[in-house]
């Protein structure tokens, strides 16, 4: 089982949903940086269940415990170790689901691989364990922070509501003025609306995040396998409940002729930047200075609280109806993991850049 990702900055987590503890070691964090541990705190409030009346009630402090390569403040270059407590796990939930498969869930595919698996909450296939990811991706952003990068993402579509494709229109200091993380406050509002609708008639409902990286300096990612827009959406792809993924104008391109789409170079002060961005910032797999922007489709939560048929782990149909505390749509929580993954991602190949460039 891969556990690790990144090549230069590396985070490897550990942990299941109802076990003691998950947490993470990160690898290759560059020595000297200022890290500000209430801020690694504050991303972790930002994905932590039980935060609002739109989300799982499953009630975790979330509280991360630094267990190495801190010092006085710093980073020491050395691994940085941290864990982080489970203290609101309800596993009898899960007993009337221990010899059934749920379905769109990875019961099934992970009992086929292995042989068995954890039911309790998913185990290892829970989204539990993207916590540890935004502990990852907290550090990596302070890193970021000192080069002039800055990783924001936002709830841009629950269901039929959408805001406009153009992320310039919207104020992104403003994405944590609402609950379901979106910066135009009359589309939160339906939004919320919408979810909670959902919630009480025990469905679930999907969406999309939109994430924008601006400081990117020109020359991150390779040219052939390493491309840097391959990495974002190997990235988000990781994420549980992602179906999708697309940079720039993504598929809008299908629909224009390339005399619409090109993005036309200028040069003042010395300084070379496109008159347009329809390329998101990637241009042959490289990043070009202007800013990277993507968007991020997920699905309804797998999880009905209502009852759907499947099969148990002999083959024999059922009517399962699960039982529990779970999210009616992932978008607010998932914000902070999307940046958590776009800034590991950005500092792991600037890292490799520096290797490169020496």
């Amino acid at each position: 089982m891969r556990n690790s990702f990144g090549e230069i900055f590396r985070l490897s987590t550990f942990g299941e949903s109802h076990g003691a503890a998950i947490g993470g070691v990160i690898d290759g964090m560059p020595a000297g940086i200022a890290i500000d541990v209430e801020a690694v705190q504050r991303e972790l409030d930002r994905r932590r269940p039980g935060q609002s009346a739109i989300v799982t009630a499953r009630n975790e402090k979330d509280r991360v415990k630094i267990l190495s390569g801190v010092f006085e403040g710093k980073t020491t270059g050395t691994p940085i170790g941290f864990v982080i407590e489970n203290e609101d796990h309800h596993s009898a939930d899960y007993g009337n689901i221990a010899k059934s498969f749920r379905p769109s869930h990875a019961d099934y595919t992970y009992t086929s691989k292995y042989g068995l698996r954890d039911y309790r909450g998913g185990g290892r296939s829970s989204a539990r364990e993207t916590a540890a990811r935004v502990v990852g991706g907290a550090f990596a952003r302070q890193a970021l922070s000192q080069l002039g990068i800055s990783v924001a993402a936002y709830t841009s579509q629950v269901g039929d509501i959408a805001l406009d494709a153009d992320y310039s229109k919207y104020d992104l200091s403003r994405i944590d003025d609402n609950i379901v993380r979106c910066p135009d406050a009359e589309a939160a509002e339906k939004m919320i609306n919408l979810i909670a609708q959902v919630k009480a008639e025990g469905d679930t409902i999907g969406g999309v995040i939109t994430c924008v990286v601006k400081g990117v300096p020109v020359g991150l990612g390779e040219p052939v396998f390493g491309r840097l827009h391959a990495q974002l959406g190997a990235a988000m792809l990781s994420i549980n409940a992602v179906k999708g993924f697309e940079y720039g104008l993504g598929f809008g391109f299908a629909t224009k002729r390339g005399s619409e789409v090109v993005d036309r170079f200028a040069c003042e002060g010395g300084k070379v930047s496109t008159l347009t961005n329809y390329s998101g910032g990637i241009q042959g797999g490289i990043s070009n200075g202007e800013d990277i922007y993507f968007r991020v489709a997920f699905k309804p939560v797998a999880t009905l609280l209502k009852d759907v048929e499947t099969i148990d782990s002999e083959g024999n149909a059922i009517v399962l109806k699960a039982k529990g505390r779970h999210d009616p749509c992932v978008l607010p929580r998932a914000v902070p993991i999307v940046e958590a993954m776009a800034a590991m991602t950005i500092l792991d190949n600037y890292l490799i850049n520096k290797t490169v460039r020496l």
